[in-house]
């Protein structure tokens, strides 16, 4: 029997779809007391001194960007295997992208090649904690104190991960994280900034709000509400609504049971997966903790040559294709920013230049993962990896 199994679902309880009727009816809208609740909760669950929720992770990105004083010109060091947007927001602001390659083994920036991308243009490490996964900090950390560098961890699939006890997202300058619906914890769009830098925290509230002074509703509950605000930077429009601020906050209520599912839907995967040579499952080193906002793995995991990845590749695809036509989406895990017309072009990039994001971006395979999973599902999806893919 074909059963449809999607790449990734929303599971949210009615509790949580009948939150964001509270703003409507408040008539409360933007910006206000629910975003401020849900700041709260994901500072309590992170352990986060500040949190700062925003439109989207690459909204957050930029922020943190322009909170720190990126200017045009500087150079940010950002792993080749990761979403567009980490390379994006720094051409934003007219910077160089300097590329780095992954370790293989996690599709993560390999933190041995980071010091060799430095120079005297460098501002920033934007290490990316992939599907949930912690990049290893420790050693980013170290790089960036010995050159005084700013270190902005793209914690969008972070949420969950921890790195010896330390959640994602509090151990650089700032941390940034998202709401898509393909994360666990979803708000349609919309992102959150965390920090522990009380003047930096100010400095990204100030900025997310066309550079306000005070908030609207700050203004609001004054004792002046007829008078605007100053204006002492020159900001944008980046807030988080109520509406999505309820229901993030909603969902926080029980974050510890929402990763503990996705880790229960890994660990199975795991058992089925344990004996097959074509294909590496996610890894977790001892001391950290997986979120596995998706379970991405690589097919054929000991190609190198680049021949034969496009035979692996075409032999990945073809798999892919038949998972589809028995109703079960995948996909490539992301993609290697490199390869993309617009940075392939700009700084005269080949494929080869990064072997192992090249490898991550023609030969990786998510498989479905997602709150509510059924065994059933689980079971189906399984069944038809094993019968789709092979030497």
């Amino acid at each position: 029997m074909k059963i449809n199994v999607p790449i990734a679902k929303i599971s949210l309880h009615d509790s949580e779809i009948q939150s964001v009727l509270e703003p409507l009816n408040s008539g409360w809208l933007v910006q206000g007391p629910k975003v401020a609740e849900f700041e709260k909760k994901w500072s309590n669950f992170t352990d986060a001194k500040y949190s700062v929720a925003v439109t989207s992770c690459t909204t957050a990105l930029h922020l943190s960007l322009a909170a720190l004083g990126f200017r045009s010109g500087d150079e940010a060091i950002v792993p080749a295997f990761t979403w567009i947007s980490t390379a994006n927001v720094i051409e934003h602001f007219a910077g160089k992208v300097i590329f780095c390659d992954i370790d293989p083994s996690t599709f993560n920036i390999d933190v041995n090649q980071i010091e060799s991308k430095i120079t005297s243009r460098t501002r920033a490490i934007i290490p990316v904690h992939l599907f949930g996964l912690s990049a290893d900090m420790n050693p980013i950390n170290k790089i960036a104190k010995q050159y005084n560098l700013w270190v902005i961890e793209d914690a969008a699939c972070g949420f969950g991960a921890q790195y010896y006890g330390d959640h994602v997202g509090t151990l650089g300058n700032t941390g940034c994280f998202s709401f898509h619906p393909r994360k666990a914890i979803t708000t349609g769009e919309g992102g959150m900034i965390t920090t522990s830098d009380p003047e930096l925290a100010e400095r990204i509230k100030c900025l997310r709000d066309h550079g306000a002074a005070m908030s609207d509703l700050q203004r609001h509950l004054g004792a002046k509400p007829y008078l605007l605000a100053d204006h002492p930077e020159a900001g944008y429009n980046q807030r988080m609504t109520d509406i999505q601020g309820a229901l993030g906050s909603a969902q926080m209520s029980r974050a510890q049971e929402i990763i503990e599912e996705r880790q229960k839907l890994a660990r199975i995967y795991d058992h089925a997966f344990a004996d097959v040579d074509w294909l590496r499952t996610p890894i977790c080193p001892v001391g950290l903790s997986h979120g596995y906002q998706s379970y991405a793995c690589m097919y054929q995991p000991d190609t190198e040559n680049s021949d034969e990845l496009r035979a692996v590749n075409e032999a990945r695809n073809k798999g892919m294709e038949k998972l589809q036509s028995n109703g079960i989406s995948t996909r490539p895990a992301t993609h290697a920013v490199h390869m993309l017309s617009y940075y392939q072009k700009k700084y005269d990039l080949s494929p080869e230049d990064f072997p192992y994001a090249f490898a991550a971006n023609d030969c990786s395979i998510s498989l479905p993962l997602f709150n509510g999973m059924t065994e059933i599902e689980q079971e189906y999806v399984i069944d038809k990896v094993l019968g789709s893919f092979g030497k």
